[in-house]
């Protein structure tokens, strides 16, 4: 099992990704609203979306587990 974790501490804007879709290496899966910028988190690993641990609204710190893939 992958992990996809946030690369900055931020509020979660959108989670474009649903459980069981397929995706690649560098798509964008969650978008971040951080000191009042938006980014995109992209995938680190190829797979299916396995659990979405994350929603529109949630505060996330660095580091945490956004969703995994298998």
């Amino acid at each position: 099992m992958k992990e996809i974790k946030a690369n900055m501490t931020g509020t979660i804007i959108e989670v474009l990704v649903k459980v069981g879709d397929k995706v690649a290496i560098d798509q964008d899966v969650v978008s971040i609203e951080s000191m009042k910028m938006e980014m995109s988190i992209q995938s680190t690993a190829a797979g299916s979306v396995k659990e979405i641990l994350v929603k529109a609204e949630d505060f996330v710190q660095e580091g945490q587990v956004l969703l995994t893939l298998e």
